[in-house]
């Protein structure tokens, strides 16, 4: 039997059919490797993630489950503190030291690990107060010593003021009874409210906060660095969407808001 040609009618119709089947696998496939993506993010770094995590949501087809906690202290919510209870996470955010201490506990990754940022640390006062001066070290230190009340955050920027800057300074006995830690709060907060004069953090985690103003980074003499590294946690069950989200937050489409929260872009 001598068969006919396809008309033209009927190849159109078969190629149709064929990518109708190729959309649908498509879209099978997307389903199929989207997860739920456990992440526990620090202060310092926490505005950034969440003006980025709608966007690797949209790229990806993963959702981020998103906690918050210090990345280090007593409390609860402290990163390593979850991690050792065995907290489901798969991703964490914090500083930078922080996170190279459970690497060394081999608790995240060692080779899924990324700096993403650097950030400076800021002086604070309630909103409408007068602005006092922070220009050089001597006005700064002034201003600290002159301060009815000074607050600090349990992570850390408040350790390095706490334990290094304050006796450099030579003002360590001051700030003994007149400073304060402030332990799973913003300390933006605890200024807007009026219970202390003075508030020093990273300015990443003073931007979100309402009813202060910013007085700006303290002098560069006086500055720390804090480095903001994720990881991947050892045992995670979606290590390639983990892979993803570290490629994301440590790619060029994250530097705009990662230096609109206040930090330094680790790639700059």
């Amino acid at each position: 039997m001598i068969r006919s040609a396809p008309t033209a009618r009927t190849l159109r119709t078969t190629l149709f059919q064929r990518s109708v089947l190729a959309l649908a696998l498509g879209a099978m496939s997307s389903l199929a490797v989207a997860a739920d993506l456990h992440v526990v993010s620090s202060g310092g770094f926490a505005a950034a993630y969440k003006a980025l995590a709608p966007v690797f949501e949209q790229k990806t087809g993963h959702k981020l489950i998103s906690g918050w906690g210090p990345s280090m202290g007593e409390t609860p919510q402290a990163i390593p503190n979850r991690i050792k209870r065995g907290e489901h996470i798969d991703v964490v955010i914090m500083v930078g030291d922080s996170l190279d201490k459970l690497v060394a506990q081999g608790k995240v990754s060692k080779s899924e690990h990324k700096l993403l940022a650097l950030s400076r640390i800021g002086l604070a006062v309630k909103a409408g107060s007068p602005k006092p001066d922070i220009s050089t070290i001597d006005a700064f230190k002034r201003t600290l010593l002159t301060a009815h009340s000074v607050v600090y955050s349990d992570s850390a920027s408040g350790v390095f003021l706490s334990t290094k800057l304050f006796k450099r300074l030579g003002i360590d006995q001051q700030m003994a009874y007149k400073g304060r830690m402030i332990p799973a709060e913003p300390v933006g907060e605890v200024i807007a409210r009026g219970e202390a004069e003075v508030g020093l953090q990273q300015i990443s985690e003073l931007k979100p906060v309402k009813g202060i103003d910013i007085i700006g980074p303290i002098p560069e003499s006086a500055q720390q660095l804090t480095p903001f590294s994720a990881g991947v946690v050892v045992g995670t069950h979606e290590p390639e969407a983990a892979k993803q989200l570290l490629d994301f937050l440590s790619s060029p489409e994250a530097e705009a808001a990662i230096k609109a929260s206040g930090l330094d872009p680790a790639r700059r």
